[in-house]
């Protein structure tokens, strides 16, 4: 690694919500620029205006707050290489892709969308290149004059890289190793719109030059891309600062095959997108995994280990374990399988190690969200002590905790009521008079008075256990009854022993 300070960044197009795969690329530009005590940069790739959806940018924003990951340079909290978006960039472009041409390494095309529509008719598996440009509308097969009359008049026109004729372009990949690419397999890509806006090539490479990116993170899916991305950094002069390059390994759907995607979500029944992202165009909701009762720390946990490890069997790593111990070179070259059960497992282990201070507001939320009135705080946290260890989704709190606070509503008589008799009445009006006397509400201690009451009547213990619990919850369901018990103290679970019992002797 060069003595140049680590500067990274993270470039998402405001088009729609973000992919778990884009948050990891985000988590992953993030370590290793803590790691190594850089800067991480949001920069917004605003430049296709037609895909721009309203409300996208300030989602991204609110993931990566939600994520607990803040930029050191953004649009929102500027810096000394601001603008970060793109569209504010756009007088800035045009003159790198007019060096370009004039150093014949790009060219002027005045092709219509029509002209493109019929070549590809024509020609199978058209690309603008080295095989089809000179029979197409542009300064390589047009007399000079006649360019210089369109560009005269205005006539409409972008501006592609001319990709030279075979050679092959080597570059070093930090997760990959050596990698190539033959110019004569990539088309003439596209550098400067119609409507003088950058496409992403060119964007790119004039951005992360002018930022002092030296370390560029992203997806797979952008490796055919690399050859025109290193080229351009050549044509242009700066190779000697071109950034390093790591291509992420895929995220892939739950059997292997292919990318996972937001409808392979749809299908299997669980989110693929950071938070809830509502499309004003198509009225559609994604889920996310907030909304779905995931912790921040879980998520970002279970998407650093799509991909990575610290080469031990740890699991569980909060993000400052994570910085501390991220390296390149224990990312994987081979796509990681999303396993949603293990997602949770995640989320359920980061609840269990997250104490109930910390806890108390996503709960008291979901509580009142479900019409749960919480009135003492220090109640709440002996609540959610007792029952963290029993929830896997934030949103479980609602049914492990809602009858701390109120009584059940009902109650699942056909566990109760086949095997009821009078001796269990009974039982359970000599367990009152117990309960009224105890002088210290422990929980063993009722535990041992429970049993001894049981074997005075001639019951087993477990035979009126499960009635207890039912009177309690309402259900089969929650921590060790009697801790429910002492968090409900005396009078509570008396009254609500008293109004069960009318329910299953009725």
């Amino acid at each position: 690694m060069s003595d140049k300070k680590v500067r990274v960044r993270f470039a998402p197009s405001p088009t729609g919500g973000l992919h778990l795969g884009g948050v990891r690329t985000v988590l992953f530009n993030y370590l290793f620029a803590k790691k190594h005590k850089g800067d991480f940069v949001l920069r917004i790739e605003d430049t296709d205006q037609n895909r721009y959806v309203e409300g996208a940018e300030q989602y991204i924003l609110d993931c990566l707050k939600w994520c607990g990951i803040t930029p050191d340079e953004s649009p929102v909290v500027g810096g000394q290489y601001a603008p970060y978006r793109q569209s504010e960039r756009k007088p800035i472009y045009r003159q790198y892709a007019e060096k370009l041409v004039a150093e014949g390494h790009a060219y002027y095309a005045f092709d219509t969308a029509e002209d493109l529509d019929k070549k590809r008719k024509e020609v199978p598996n058209f690309q603008y290149g080295l095989a089809t440009r000179n029979g197409l509308r542009n300064s390589l097969s047009l007399p000079l004059q006649e360019t210089e009359k369109l560009l005269h008049d205005g006539t409409p026109h972008v501006i592609r890289i001319k990709m030279p004729e075979g050679e092959t372009v080597n570059f070093n990949d930090m997760i990959r190793g050596h990698v190539s690419f033959e110019t004569n397999q990539v088309d003439d890509k596209v550098l400067l719109k119609a409507d003088g806006m950058p496409t992403y090539h060119l964007a790119v490479v004039v951005d992360d030059y002018l930022m002092k990116i030296t370390h560029a993170f992203r997806g797979e899916e952008w490796l055919p891309s690399a050859p025109v991305h290193i080229l351009l950094w050549e044509y242009l002069g700066w190779k000697a600062d071109m950034p390093e390059w790591a291509h992420l390994p895929l995220i892939l759907k739950p059997d292997g095959h292919g990318k996972l995607s937001k409808r392979d979500g749809a299908r299997l029944g669980f989110p693929v997108y950071a938070m809830n992202w509502w499309d004003a165009k198509t009225n559609e909701l994604t889920p996310g995994f907030r909304e779905l009762g995931f912790l921040p720390e879980a998520f970002l946990n279970l998407l650093a280990m799509l991909g990575w490890n610290d080469g031990t069997d740890q699991e569980i790593f909060s993000l400052d374990e994570m910085i501390e111990k991220f390296s390149i070179e224990r990312i994987s070259k081979a796509g990681a399988k999303f396993d949603f059960e293990k997602a949770k497992w995640y989320n359920a282990e980061w609840i269990k190690r997250t104490n109930a201070e910390t806890l108390k507001l996503k709960v008291w939320d979901i509580l009142k969200a479900n019409n749960v009135i919480v009135k003492d705080e220090a109640y709440l946290l002996k609540v959610i002590d007792t029952i963290k260890d029993r929830c896997v989704l934030l949103t479980d709190f609602y049914q492990q905790a809602a009858y701390f606070f109120q009584q059940p509503a009902e109650y699942d008589l056909n566990a109760v009521k086949p095997k009821w008799t009078d001796a269990k009445t009974d039982f359970f009006n000599a367990f009152i008079g117990i309960l009224s006397s105890t002088e210290t509400f422990d929980a063993a201690e009722l535990e041992a008075k429970f049993k001894a009451l049981a074997e005075e009547k001639g019951l087993k213990a477990g035979d009126v256990m499960l009635p207890f619990r039912i009177m309690l919850v309402g259900g089969k369901f929650g921590p060790h009854v009697f801790d429910i018990a002492k968090l409900l103290g005396e009078s509570e679970t008396i009254i609500r022993i008293e109004k069960a019992l009318e329910a299953f002797t009725a």
